[in-house]
């Protein structure tokens, strides 16, 4: 008789990069924020010829609520971040009525890897930088699905 392995099931994602482009917040019809951006995340290998060859992927992230509100006051292209979360398949019907469909991360932690001001030429005068790194968490509460009527795009 054959044995029954039960394997466990992790669902988590760890990446660190910056950001392709401005993030883009969004309100649900019940008031709740909604960020998105992708983060590209460099890899570097040597090819069959032994020379060094770079990959770029764009991973696509959702922050929700309060963080969401956060990370588009403190991100802008180029920002380096630490999210981490959980994938989430996502799909929806285009206005043409096409099917579409995404896997982005549904992000439970995004920390900001650059200090408020820290950007050369871009301080305000009599800003001051804030020194080390932040974090926004997003809340453990559930995220409640939302259907295509319930997030604006």
């Amino acid at each position: 008789m054959p044995q029954k392995i039960r394997l466990p099931e992790q669902n988590s994602v760890t990446i660190i990069g910056r950001l392709a482009s401005d993030p883009v917040l969004r309100y649900t019809q019940k008031g709740q924020g909604v960020c998105h951006f992708d983060v590209a995340v460099n890899r570097s290998y040597k090819d069959s010829n032994g020379e060094w060859q770079k990959e770029v992927s764009f991973i696509p992230v959702v922050v929700w609520r309060d963080a969401a509100v956060r990370c588009n006051e403190r991100l802008k292209k180029g920002s380096p971040v630490f999210v981490s979360g959980r994938l989430k398949n996502r799909s929806w019907e285009d206005k043409a009525g096409q099917k579409r469909s995404t896997l982005e991360i549904d992000a439970q932690r995004v920390q900001f890897l650059q200090a408020m001001g820290d950007d050369a030429g871009d301080d305000e005068p009599g800003s001051k930088p804030s020194p080390g790194k932040s974090a926004v968490a997003a809340s453990d509460a559930p995220v409640e699905s939302a259907g295509e009527e319930e997030v604006p795009f």
